[in-house]
């Protein structure tokens, strides 16, 4: 069974690597233009580095899941087992939860792993850009909103997809250990 990180790592893995050609393909043509290639280098990175879209996804991904770890944890202290296999002793769904601090270390390895895509599609769509300032340079404005509103878009997706269920789980669980007053 195929994760949702993993398929994520997948499909953006893919991406880059359709990127990748691309900027190689367009970056032929850009070459003879480009007269500063370290200052290129550093202008995206520092773009990378900088941009809030890189950090989101991870960011949130990781409030969301360590929420829905922490409210599951008074069930798990009264006998109750774990759905997802992931976080689960032997592996297998519905079965007893691992520690705390083993949940929460698989829980900051997803959050890298997420962190590690939002910066390779974040990088990608910076070559992409840069590389269509230079085959385009009169549509410069156009060309900085495309690219800002597809690293938006991508993060927002993300983020979405990675806490949705865990914010929705988290607040269940709230309101069930309320119900029947665990602590």
């Amino acid at each position: 069974m195929v994760t949702r990180q993993q398929y994520w790592l997948r499909g953006l893995a893919t991406s880059a690597i359709i990127t990748i050609l691309l900027v190689t393909s367009t970056a032929r043509l850009a070459s003879a233009q480009e007269v500063d290639q370290p200052s290129a280098v550093a202008d995206i990175v520092k773009g990378v580095v900088f941009d809030p879209t890189t950090y989101a996804p991870a960011l949130i991904s990781f409030d969301a899941t360590m929420r829905d770890w922490n409210t599951s944890q008074p069930f798990f202290r009264n006998g109750y087992v774990e759905r997802n296999a992931r976080f689960t002793v032997s592996g297998l769904p519905n079965d007893t939860a691992v520690s705390y601090a083993v949940g929460r270390n698989q829980i900051l390895k997803d959050t890298l792993a997420t962190f590690g895509t939002s910066a390779v599609q974040n990088l990608s769509s910076r070559l992409v850009e840069r590389a269509l300032l230079a085959k385009y340079p009169d549509h410069r404005k156009m060309v900085k909103t495309i690219g800002w509103i597809q690293r938006i878009g991508v993060a927002s997706f993300m983020s979405y997809q990675l806490s949705a269920a865990h914010y929705r789980q988290a607040r269940d669980n709230a309101a069930l250990a309320r119900q029947l007053g665990y602590r």
